[in-house]
């Protein structure tokens, strides 16, 4: 018997959902994964200045190392993004945590560049395919008109993991040894216990996967909790036009003719803003410890007020996403992150180790603004039966960047000048503003199912299924 309950009426309940204790304590157990995430994604950074030291690393091992990782991610992202798709969104969630804690505590048993290449290759996989779903999975559960500000607000997280890993490596690589980074990075295992518990599985998921009785179960069990702790009525849905997708989501969906110039915008913006802000983070502590031979305590500290930047850049973003529209938000991000980068180009010479991180901290700031908003952007752009997918695919190209920003770096420091460094992040950063310029959707306080209609495969073609649009 066909339930009587739609994807439509599932969408409708959860968007007209008020922002509760409980939004926040999902919000809250996804965000402490995302800061573990974030430290181990970082952590690598920090242990480099004592490995020049106990390995005699040269500049390309550097960036081997600080590549490898990210390599491990370039895979990562998009597959976990598929099994999501498979297997819901919680349990693929709980296997990436788990891999990247294995692997992350195996990184601190490493003896050789070659043996914390590919331990962090490994754990690249999870860390990954983390972000990517929790972020998916957070855009499901928020309301349209507030949901910038909320994603933003989880993506924080993130900051604050790179902010703690600089914080701890002052205290833990001089006195402790760099092992016990890895070792403090690999908590997050305890985490898969907490989620199967307390996370329930995305209503939109279940719905949109034909298990529309199991997304009303659950739900019915969310808006009882949300209107007890509200202390009113939940207003009534409003009308969505959206219907089941009957086939399964995969990644030729992300070329069909509805967005297909929305991946390629995603694309180049998640290149683009990581590109910058990876490079100049990695390779930060060792220009101040190899440039202005600072000891390794004085290069840790440096960085931790670049990072410090980062966290405040994440509180202004989740302030202001949902007061601005898109288009605008990302231009004027990368426009103002070129700028100190422009600067950094014509003083590199003889800028002082303060004028030197003051102006990378600007450009960070800057950037940071659009590296943290496409975690909102990307999930609106794409259908439910797809968005992990998309989400997971984007980011994947944010992989590419971390991978290829700290080589280009390596290569520029062993035979060119740093100054042609801050050059080229500049005018990286001027093609992210030119193309979301020329590409960019306004989704800003939309619902997601209008701004994104479904994909179904048909006898008669692709077509839409929301009623938007339909292409024979």
């Amino acid at each position: 018997m066909t339930s009587p309950i739609s994807a439509a009426d599932i969408a409708a309940r959860v968007d007209r959902l008020p922002i509760t204790r409980w939004h926040l304590k999902i919000r809250s157990i996804l965000g402490m994964a995302t800061f573990f995430d974030g430290f181990d994604a970082i952590a690598i950074a920090f242990v480099i200045p004592a490995l020049i030291q106990e390995w005699h690393l040269k500049p390309a091992e550097i960036g081997f190392l600080l590549s490898s990782g990210f390599a491990g991610q370039l895979i990562g992202a998009p597959l976990f993004g598929y099994l999501a798709e498979r297997y819901g969104r919680i349990r693929v969630l709980n296997w990436t945590i788990l891999i990247l804690s294995v692997f992350g505590l195996a990184c601190s048993f490493a003896w050789s560049v070659w043996s914390l290449a590919l331990f962090r290759f490994l754990q690249g996989w999870g860390i990954g395919g983390e972000i990517p779903v929790a972020a998916t999975y957070v855009s499901e559960i928020a309301k349209s008109s507030q949901r910038g500000r909320f994603l933003s607000l989880y993506q924080l997280m993130l900051p604050v993991g790179f902010l703690a890993a600089s914080v701890t490596s002052i205290f833990v690589v001089p006195h402790l040894g760099w092992q016990w980074m890895f070792v403090i990075g690999a908590v997050p295992a305890l985490l898969t216990i907490i989620l199967r518990r307390l996370v329930p599985e995305s209503p939109r998921w279940l719905a949109r996967n034909g298990q529309t009785i199991a997304a009303d179960r659950i739900l019915s069990k969310i808006e009882t909790v949300v209107q007890t702790q509200s202390g009113k009525p939940l207003p009534a849905p409003e009308q969505v036009t959206a219907s089941q997708a009957s086939t399964q989501g995969r990644f030729s969906h992300l070329f069909h003719p509805l967005y297909l110039k929305r991946t390629l915008l995603v694309w180049v913006l998640w290149f683009c803003s990581s590109m910058i802000l990876y490079g100049l983070m990695t390779w930060l502590p060792t220009i101040f410890r190899t440039r202005y031979h600072m000891s390794t305590s004085e290069a840790l500290t440096y960085s931790v007020a670049g990072n410090l930047v980062l966290l405040i850049s994440g509180l202004i973003c989740a302030i202001v996403l949902d007061r601005i529209a898109r288009r605008t938000f990302f231009v004027g991000a990368f426009v103002l992150a070129s700028l100190p980068l422009i600067v950094l180009h014509f003083v590199t010479k003889d800028a002082s180790a303060i004028t030197m991180m003051s102006l990378a901290a600007l450009a960070s700031m800057m950037v940071s603004f659009a590296n943290l908003g496409v975690w909102t952007y990307t999930p609106e752009l794409y259908p439910t039966g797809v968005r992990s997918i998309g989400v997971g695919t984007a980011s994947a190209f944010a992989r590419v960047a971390s991978i290829v920003g700290p080589n280009v770096v390596g290569l520029f420091m062993a035979y060119a000048d740093l100054s042609a460094v801050f050059l080229m992040f500049a005018v990286v950063g001027l093609v992210g503003a030119l193309t979301v310029g020329l590409l960019g959707v306004e989704t800003r306080g939309r619902l997601l199912e209008d701004v994104s209609p479904e994909i179904d495969q048909t006898m008669d073609g692709v077509r839409s299924v929301s009623g938007l649009v339909q292409t024979k």
